[in-house]
């Protein structure tokens, strides 16, 4: 999938996983795959923002596992 899909998608209904550094107490960063090869990256401090999207890749590339958000691949 391009890059440029993935705001295409619908992520409405996407069930979002959270990833803390720590005790959780300030917010966490969540995690959604929302299609083939598609990830969608929140702030639970921010949940009225909107996620970003990235690949696979991106995400490998950006050093983010979904095994840390309890997620595969």
């Amino acid at each position: 999938m391009k890059a440029s899909d993935l705001y295409g998608l619908d992520i409405r209904g996407a069930e979002f996983a959270k990833a803390c550094g720590g005790l959780c107490t300030e917010g966490c960063v969540t995690l959604a795959p929302i299609g083939q090869d598609a990830w969608a990256l929140g702030d639970s401090k921010r949940p009225d923002a909107q996620p970003l999207r990235f690949t696979g890749a991106e995400l490998a590339a950006a050093g983010i596992d979904p095994a840390r958000f309890g997620l595969t691949a």
